[in-house]
């Protein structure tokens, strides 16, 4: 792996709420760190209720981990667009986040370690 990238198994269970609905928990998740940003933690894509979330058009490139596809969560109240991303088909040196998701750290979504 390139030393700019670290991914490693989170300890722990976590959690990740929005819009006060519970949209998944893992005790397999992933956190990933590159270079100096803070640490991002990545869900299996099994432990999401998939149901809240809305596949965008949204695409992004990063020349260390990929292409990343993204998703809007749906809340009662209203759309968060572009909030997750997904690298389907991530580069080998960080394979391991192939089928999980990450969110975005803003007010409105909550990833917690419970």
């Amino acid at each position: 792996m390139v030393d700019y990238i670290t991914i490693r198994k989170a300890p722990g269970t976590w959690a990740i709420r929005a819009g006060g609905a519970v949209l998944g928990e893992s005790s397999n998740a992933l956190e990933l760190v590159e270079g100096d940003y803070p640490p991002v933690i990545y869900f299996p894509r099994e432990d999401i209720a998939m149901a809240f979330l809305d596949p965008s058009d949204k695409t992004s490139h990063c020349p260390h981990k990929g292409d990343a596809r993204y998703f809007s969560v749906v809340t009662k109240s209203r759309t968060l667009e572009n909030v997750v991303w997904s690298y389907e088909e991530p580069k080998e040196v960080v394979g391991q986040v192939k089928n999980h998701l990450a969110f975005h750290n803003i007010e409105e979504i909550a990833v917690e370690q419970i």
